[in-house]
């Protein structure tokens, strides 16, 4: 989902809740909310709520969202770009898909190139992946 602001957010529980109550799965327009919260990346609905309001958001709230422009470093190379597709492991590694603003050479020869405009990898909440390159760096460093 794409939700950018608080009003498509209600709109999209409405016509959740309209679509589960046809098939026959009531429920309250409180649990709409937090499932259309959780369908864009957020824990519930107040943190959903937070960052579309631009307030900062609960304690304990994941550090990533859809949508989302941070900016960091891929085997090496800094980017700036938008988090385009989210999902998590138990609150504790993020899987993330990246568009970035401009594409990234992620080779360090001269002698060719692998130029990269989406880049995917997982990270922990500190935005820095398991993975290492030969170094010890971090395959990606992501933060806001």
């Amino acid at each position: 989902m794409s939700i950018r602001t608080l009003a498509e957010a209600k709109a999209a529980a409405r016509t959740l809740r309209s679509a589960l109550e046809a098939l026959g799965h009531g429920v309250c327009h409180g649990q709409a909310l937090d499932l259309v919260a959780r369908q864009n990346g957020e824990r519930n609905w107040n943190a959903l709520h937070a960052r579309l309001c631009g307030e900062a958001a609960p304690a304990g709230s994941p550090p990533f969202h859809l949508h989302q422009r941070v900016q960091g470093h891929y085997l090496k190379q800094s980017f700036t770009g938008e988090i385009v597709a989210l999902s998590c492991d138990g609150n504790t590694r993020y899987k993330l898909a990246i568009r970035l603003d401009a594409p990234v050479d992620t080779v360090v020869f001269d002698s060719f190139s692998n130029w990269r405009r989406h880049i995917r990898g997982v990270v922990g909440r500190d935005g820095r992946s398991r993975h290492k390159t030969a170094d010890g760096a971090p395959h990606l460093i992501v933060r806001s």
